[in-house]
């Protein structure tokens, strides 16, 4: 059971907002940088690998909130599934916008043919396009229109977080440890999801033997 909570509704007044404002530090720290020119000898660069490191930040930590309703027992971190996920969205894009803005600079013909010749970019644009009917369809009404079907479509976040895993593996050419990190990550929350059991707290009869 959820442990109680005040009268005063903190999740959507004070955790929510927190949340909010942190989620949009890395992007205000890359504006600033911007305005300052304090990005560094590669701006494009930085600009790139910040705002895709932050969209896979954001796409695990969303998927981490039902196991650690397991783990916790406390349904509370769900009440932030939806902002996380759209932060996943918002820092993808921008991810996405680095690179037909500002690296390919629009040139249609050249980013069809990068997407076509490079794996990592193939796969990075395939989990943008799936990630975007999610983002599109997060609302409350959406989930009512949708009703059962809702649920099925946003089961392919998964692989979209696999896919992004793979961008970051395929992109990374000396130095894997950051992407296997993140590959680590994905495995355990893929193995929590496939087998819930794993993190089911036991009957409290069942723990108050196993503490005698």
């Amino acid at each position: 059971m959820d442990r109680p909570e005040h009268a005063f509704p903190w999740r959507r007044f004070v955790a929510k907002p927190l949340l909010f404002g942190a989620a949009l530090i890395p992007f205000g720290l890359l504006v600033h940088g911007a305005a300052v020119g304090d990005l560094g000898a590669n701006p494009l660069e930085r600009v790139t690998h910040t705002t895709g490191d932050w969209g896979l930040r954001f796409l695990l930590l969303t998927l981490a909130m039902t196991p650690l309703r397991q783990l916790t027992a406390w349904s509370g971190w769900l009440t932030f599934r939806r902002m996380l996920g759209l932060f996943a969205f918002f820092y993808v894009s921008l991810h996405f916008l680095t690179w037909i803005w500002l690296d390919q600079e629009l040139r249609w013909a050249n980013m069809l043919a990068d997407i076509a010749k490079r794996p990592f970019v193939t796969v990075g644009f395939v989990a943008w396009l799936l990630l975007l009917p999610l983002a599109l369809t997060s609302t409350r009404a959406m989930m009512r229109r949708l009703g059962r079907h809702w649920k099925r479509l946003h089961r392919t976040v998964y692989a979209v977080a696999v896919l992004g895993v793979l961008h970051f593996l395929w992109l990374v050419k000396a130095d894997l440890l950051e992407p296997l990190i993140y590959a680590a990550v994905l495995f355990v929350l893929l193995l929590v999801r496939w087998r819930p059991g794993l993190l089911k707290r036991p009957p409290l009869s069942t723990r108050a033997l196993d503490a005698r």
